[in-house]
């Protein structure tokens, strides 16, 4: 058996001087146990998601003032003693499905790349390493059957959702349009049957000749989502086979590709990620510096309706407990706000969630101070809220992958959320 260095130096004399690397401590017995989940949805919030104005509200505040606090009035939800934004009604029903994990936070800098990259994949961009998204390890650590994508991304591409060192065969197939599927998939009107024939021909010579491994490993990656491009698969993006009532309570553009979310998780899909806003750039989506801050509750209600339909559409198709459903973004906002009465960047103390997958929900875990401005109860770091995901989706959050020779942990020592996995 290969011993590692890191086992090395934990058996080593360096171990007998008190010198032991935080994850020796741990044992099997002290794990939390893994659960069953099969699916999950990651819903992203790009451009920093207020947890002020959405899951964690606090005293009001007034952005014509300068008053800090929230934006918006807490209404009560079916948890006694946690509230939400009133923009939020209806998944305030919900919310004994789900869990307000208010006390994330990590210490990279506050800017939108930069961040977006490190709650991906746990690490900070490495000059050494590509290290793969959350995605991209669960494929890998549990692919999903062959006749469907495991992992989808409804979203503009970006190297933060790669696989890394992984390759091509953990990467993810990309959608933008939810009514025509992935680009390419369908052959163009124009090409001929005998025009196909020469074409693939022409690449069979390119094949047949020798290549490298990491051309090999593109290519087996595109031979299997070639196979999905049959009329069985991209039925799966015509989501006027859905009831008109059901389209129309998930609602404009992100409800419907939370809607083809769900219809790709029943198919058998592990992993999706569904953008919030495709065309975010700096200064709009949830970025709300300045006068963006005015019309942000336009933007709550969208999650509201979107949010909620979805996980009554995975309930009633018996789904919920087998997918957890996650809201995740890059960072929160200050309690403070600027001179255009909108809010800067804080990644110190924000919120993200966890919804269904058969967890101990509880409404709410951790939690900021008066303000929502530094975590004062039970901090969750992004490699932790990694390690519950993997570990509600029966993965060893513990386990090392190699790039290469070189050992990678997989979720960079991070703690499963015990009290959502014990109950």
């Amino acid at each position: 058996m290969m011993m590692t260095r890191r086992d090395f130096l934990g058996t080593s004399a360096l171990t007998a001087a008190g010198l032991r690397s935080p994850r020796a401590f741990a044992t099997v017995d002290s794990r939390p146990p893994l659960a069953k989940v099969e699916h999950c949805i990651v819903l992203w919030m790009g451009g920093g998601m207020c947890h002020l104005d959405t899951f964690d509200p606090k005293r009001r505040g007034d952005p014509k003032t300068k008053k800090a606090g929230s934006d918006y009035a807490a209404i009560d939800t079916i948890v006694p003693g946690v509230q939400v934004c009133e923009h939020l009604p209806q998944t305030a029903k919900l919310m004994d499905r789900m869990t307000a994990v208010r006390s994330v936070t990590h210490n990279t800098i506050d800017e939108h790349a930069t961040a977006t990259y490190f709650v991906h994949t746990g690490r900070l961009v490495s000059e050494t390493i590509r290290y793969p998204s959350l995605g991209s390890l669960v494929v890998h650590e549990k692919p999903a059957p062959a006749d469907v994508p495991g992992y989808v991304v409804i979203g503009i591409p970006n190297v933060s959702r790669g696989p890394g060192f992984l390759g091509p065969k953990a990467g993810y197939l990309n959608v933008t349009e939810t009514n025509q599927g992935p680009a390419g998939f369908a052959q163009a009107e124009d090409v001929t049957a005998a025009r196909q024939e020469r074409r693939d021909a022409l690449l069979g010579v390119v094949r047949a000749k020798p290549t490298d491994a990491a051309v090999a490993a593109q290519e087996d990656a595109a031979a299997a989502f070639r196979k999905l491009a049959g009329p069985s698969f991209l039925k799966l993006f015509d989501l006027r086979n859905e009831p008109a009532a059901l389209r129309q309570s998930y609602g404009a553009d992100f409800g419907q590709r939370c809607l083809l979310a769900r219809r790709l998780i029943g198919a058998g899909t592990r992993f999706v990620e569904v953008s919030f806003h495709l065309q975010f750039v700096n200064g709009a989506g949830w970025d709300t510096h300045k006068e963006v801050q005015e019309k942000q509750h336009l933007l709550v209600k969208d999650l509201d309706a979107a949010y909620s339909t979805l996980l009554r559409d995975l309930e009633q198709q018996k789904l919920l407990d087998k997918t957890l459903v996650v809201i995740a973004t890059e960072f929160g906002r200050p309690p403070e706000f600027d001179a255009g009465g909108g809010r800067g960047h804080q990644s110190k103390g924000f919120t993200m969630v966890l919804a269904g997958g058969g967890l101990a929900h509880r409404g709410a875990f951790g939690a900021t101070d008066d303000l929502g401005k530094s975590i004062v109860v039970k901090p969750v770091t992004v490699p932790d809220f990694h390690a519950t995901i993997c570990a509600a989706m029966g993965i060893d959050p513990h386990k090392e992958l190699f790039d290469g020779s070189r050992p990678v942990p997989l979720t960079d020592g991070g703690k499963p959320i015990a009290e959502l996995l014990n109950g």
